[in-house]
């Protein structure tokens, strides 16, 4: 009789309905019969890989849109979110990977061409806190950051962890011993620093002096060789952005700016010789140099063109040959322009 009357397969939002009933479960921990628990987690982990396989598909069948839609719909609809944020440590490994994944791809699912997590996290900001401090967490940093990288694609949601306190902990995040964590937090400020292109330029002009004071002390100057290699790359492209012009302005007109990158410019490394090279340039660039800019260049333009007869790298790269020409044309100018 039992095959007579099959179970109504479930809809994506009765899926998203009961992961949420077993969350709240999971968050008040009060179960003391071990057994009922181990039967409840595993009940939470078969509906995440369900939910997981709505978002991306499996080897047998592609998303659908359609399925996607409810499931997002359903997810914001109430906190969701919060509860996977609060719950995640509390979860196995396996589990863990797939609650990341799914909070990922739901920041790019829209609803009737919104997208709804944007205005889910606009009324929940404090989830962000929640995400920044888990680089605190050795056993979460990983799954948060991932989670935050995709949060952040979010114009609203960047601006607010840019302009929270939170953006000077990632100055000490980047140089977490562990490698992975200090990896990921850098990919992660990056991301902060480079994608929504009118918001950092603002928060640039508003925050300049102690983000460059910063950022030149802890990370360009810093003892280790990755955080000051990432820290050459990351500036050029934030000066080399014409979003930032001003700020590029601002930066190429400082004569302890010039010292630290011409400090850079001698390191052993090819790679981080090679980023420095790319934001020195724009100091000898700019056409409306301070005198003390000028001065420095002077005293130091023997050593300078010696540094650039000798610099050389393996790939040949016609685009830096041109630029390392006009760079030395630039400052033996300099010299005769200082003569007259």
């Amino acid at each position: 009789m039992k095959g007579i009357f099959k179970n109504k397969p479930r809809t994506p939002a009765d899926v998203v309905r009961q992961t949420r009933e077993l969350l709240v479960y999971v968050d008040r921990g009060a179960e003391p019969r071990e057994t009922k628990r181990e039967e409840k987690m595993d009940e939470l982990y078969r509906n995440l890989r369900e939910m997981k396989s709505v978002l991306y598909g499996d080897s047998e069948s592609e998303p659908v849109a359609e399925a996607c839609a409810q499931l997002t719909q359903e997810f914001f609809r109430e906190d969701t979110l919060r509860l996977v944020i609060h719950c995640l440590p509390k979860l196995k490994l396996e589990a863990r990977k797939d609650a990341t994944q799914i909070v990922a791809n739901l920041q790019r699912q829209q609803v009737q061409s919104r997208l709804i997590a944007s205005d889910y996290l606009e009324a929940n900001f404090d989830l962000l806190d929640t995400l920044v401090a888990g680089y605190d967490d050795t056993e979460m940093a990983l799954h948060y950051g991932a989670m935050l990288r995709e949060c952040i694609r979010h114009q609203s949601v960047a601006r607010y962890v840019l302009e929270s306190k939170h953006v000077k902990k990632f100055f000490d995040y980047i140089q977490l011993p562990n490698f992975d964590i200090a990896a990921d937090a850098a990919a992660t400020f990056k991301e902060l620093l480079t994608r929504h292109k009118s918001t950092v330029a603002e928060f640039l002009t508003k925050n300049y002096d102690w983000f460059f004071a910063d950022y030149n002390t802890k990370l360009l100057q810093s003892t280790n060789y990755i955080t000051r290699r990432q820290a050459i790359k990351l500036l050029g492209d934030i000066l080399l952005d014409r979003s930032n012009s001003a700020v590029m302005t601002r930066y190429v007109s400082s004569k302890d700016n010039l010292m630290i990158l011409m400090n850079l410019l001698r390191e052993s490394s090819k790679s981080i010789q090679m980023e420095a090279f790319h934001v020195f340039k724009l100091f000898v660039a700019n056409q409306n140099k301070p005198p003390e800019i000028i001065s420095i260049l002077v005293a130091n333009r023997s050593k300078l063109l010696r540094l650039f007869a000798d610099f050389k790298f393996d790939k040949e790269d016609e685009q830096f040959e041109a630029d390392k020409a006009q760079v030395v044309r630039e400052i033996a100018a300099l010299e005769s322009q200082d003569r007259t």
